[in-house]
């Protein structure tokens, strides 16, 4: 049975052509249901650093980022595409049916 202890998720993107990060999850451990990330926007401000030098101001603003497959799980099918229409997707039907169509169009050509 899988455990949680104080592990943290470490988010690293490995070389190559994706832009899609990783979480390498050790073996004892539950996926993180719920990632909380700092966003850091420069504020064109600057204030002086321990040498004197002008060092930017920053304002760093807490996000959350949740599992969708969760909130697939246990949300109503109308509460899921709410939240999906929320983030800027189609409906979850919508979005496998055109999938599918992607798909068959990959299969017809491999054929």
């Amino acid at each position: 049975m899988k455990k949680t202890t104080q592990w943290i998720p470490e988010i690293v993107y490995e070389e190559g052509e994706s832009q899609i990060p990783i979480i390498h999850v050790p073996n004892n451990e539950v996926d993180p249901k719920l990632l909380f990330i700092f966003l850091s926007h420069q504020t064109n401000e600057f204030e002086p650093g321990p040498d004197g030098e002008e060092l930017p101001v920053m304002q760093w603003d807490l996000h959350q980022y949740a599992d969708m497959e969760i909130l697939k799980k246990n949300l109503s099918t109308k509460a899921y595409d709410d939240v999906r229409n929320a983030l800027g997707l189609e409906t979850l039907k919508n979005a496998t049916t055109k999938g599918s169509k992607i798909t068959e169009n990959i299969m017809q050509k491999l054929s």
